[in-house]
């Protein structure tokens, strides 16, 4: 019995032990399953937190874009430029190139667009549509003639360009006579004109009768008595289109003398032997006006306002340009 008992007990301790060995490795798996869980857990709120950083960043990097690209948008509005569009004549070539360098710095919204060539050059290109805000002339003519207020006798054509509100003579220039660097002809003033073309053995240059230029010498020669057509016929005489070509053959040696403005032999470092009178030539005053075809007629005022200064009149009369008294 007590051999009974026994091996009851032991079997019994058996089952015990076997029981609490199965809830050992249960509690064992479950605290393992538990802490998977847990990890595949905390793993998936990091994925997700790294997740809306990425979109945050994004989302901000893209607001930030935008705001640069409207920034940009804006200042693009800010800078852009106007055209304004200048006719002058050629023998302001170079003073009014200067001052468009001022002017611009000082007004970056202004973009002054040049077209340099004769005053009737220029004056028939106005007459022909081509866009103008401003016209500076070398000559009152040429004003004149697009100026529907002027003497019909001038402006025969009745054009009507010129808004005469807005016309205002600039500055004076002289008529003077030059000669290349080696004076072939020995030549000291307008007076030995006469004796240089009997000769037979002189070649001058001057400007056409359509500009300005060429009609100041036309007049004097009509103050000494030479005759144009007789004198260029026997080939003493040469032309060019506008001041600057007039200037180019004289500097070139390829003429014995010519007609042009004391401010383009300054310019182009020619040697003036004498200047015409107001008797030889009349005054050689610069008209300028706002057109009333102009599409920027409030900047063109304001720099025709500009080269009146005295701060740009001090760059005209440093090339030999005057005041208008």
């Amino acid at each position: 019995m007590k051999k009974i008992n026994n091996k009851i007990y032991n079997n019994s301790n058996k089952y015990i032990s076997m029981v609490a060995l199965v809830m050992s490795m249960s509690m064992m798996t479950a605290c393992g399953q538990a802490t998977t869980t847990t990890i595949d857990a905390e793993a998936q709120d990091s994925s997700i937190t790294e997740k809306d950083r990425a979109e945050n960043v994004a989302v901000e990097n893209k607001s930030e874009n935008t705001e640069e690209k409207n920034e940009e948008a804006v200042d693009s509005e800010d800078t852009e430029t106007t055209e304004l569009i200048v006719f002058a004549a050629a023998s302001m070539t170079e003073t009014l190139t200067e001052l468009k360098e001022t002017y611009e710095t000082e007004h970056p919204e202004i973009e002054i667009i040049y077209n340099f060539d004769s005053s009737g050059t220029l004056k028939t290109q106005i007459q022909e549509g081509a866009a103008c805000d401003l016209f500076i002339s070398a000559g009152q003519k040429q004003m004149n003639q697009l100026d529907i207020t002027a003497d019909p006798e001038v402006n025969t054509e009745g054009l009507d360009f010129v808004d005469e509100t807005k016309r205002v003579d600039i500055l004076e220039n002289k008529v003077t006579l030059c000669v290349p660097d080696d004076n072939p002809k020995g030549l000291t003033s307008f007076d030995e004109l006469s004796e240089a073309f009997e000769s037979g053995d002189f070649l001058f240059c001057m400007g056409n009768s359509d500009v300005p230029v060429g009609q100041y010498t036309q007049k004097v020669f009509e103050y000494y008595g030479l005759d144009e057509e007789t004198l260029a016929s026997e080939g003493l005489i040469t032309y060019g289109t506008n001041v600057k070509e007039v200037t180019t053959q004289i500097s070139e040696g390829s003429v014995d003398a010519g007609v042009i403005y004391c401010t383009d032999a300054y310019s182009a470092g020619l040697k003036i032997v004498d200047y015409a009178t107001a008797d030889m030539c009349g005054q050689v005053i610069y008209p300028a006006a706002v057109l009333k075809t102009a599409e920027n007629a409030e900047q063109a005022q304001e720099f025709l306002d500009f080269i009146q200064t005295d701060e740009s009149m001090a760059v005209f009369e440093e090339v030999g340009f005057s005041r208008v008294n």
